[in-house]
């Protein structure tokens, strides 16, 4: 009514409530008896058990599949250094390793082991050569000393003869092959003793390759 006086409390109520009020009326319902599991992802729902179990037996079949491979792996491992280790003794060129595979190597090889290298002395001579220049006695050092000059003054000279002819024959029986560092290969092998090359000696001493 145009005459009639309002409340005080009711011209003066907060703007701020009024605007809650109608705020709070807008929001949607929910269902106040729907929990969510506290264990579960904000946002996210939670799994059903037969996914989870599903995720889990995913989960350990691939730490089992890469335990299987990687056992696998070991084993063929194994079983290669095997066959390279018979290769090296019985000279199988299918299985010896990279280094010493091939027709060039394989001739380099029979080069040296079908001669006398002063080189392959070197050890025994040099055990001779250091008992003497341990003697207390001034003629027997000069000795060991002289000795020690004839040594290296002989192996220089025969590797250099014999990876100059080894050099000569691989150009003239594989011209058209790979023949890199197969000197300096047969070299190496010449300082080893006889006994302890790998792989071991396919030719018999005077034997020509």
């Amino acid at each position: 009514m145009p005459g009639e006086r309002l409340p005080l409390g009711f011209v003066f109520r907060s703007r701020a409530k009024d605007e809650k009020a109608s705020v709070a009326d807008k929001a949607p319902l929910t269902d106040s008896k729907q929990t969510r599991d506290p264990q579960a992802p904000k946002g996210r729902p939670t799994p059903k058990r037969s996914e989870a179990q599903s995720q889990r037996r995913s989960v350990a079949n691939t730490s089992s599949s890469r335990k299987d491979a990687a056992k696998r792996q070991r084993e063929e491992r194994r079983a290669q250094l095997e066959r390279q280790r018979q290769a090296l003794a019985g000279g199988d060129e299918r299985f010896l390793p990279v280094r010493d595979k091939g027709p060039v190597r394989k001739f380099a090889r029979d080069t040296i082991d079908s001669r006398f290298n002063v080189a392959e002395f070197f050890l025994p001579m040099a055990v001779v050569i250091l008992v003497l220049s341990m003697v207390r006695v001034g003629s027997l050092q000069t000795i060991a000393l002289l000795l020690w000059l004839v040594v290296i003054v002989l192996i220089v000279l025969d590797s250099l003869f014999t990876g100059l002819r080894l050099k000569k024959r691989l150009a003239e029986r594989f011209p058209d092959q790979n023949r890199r560092g197969a000197v300096a290969y047969a070299l190496m092998r010449s300082l080893q003793m006889r006994r302890l090359r790998l792989p071991k000696p396919q030719v018999k001493r005077g034997e020509r390759p």
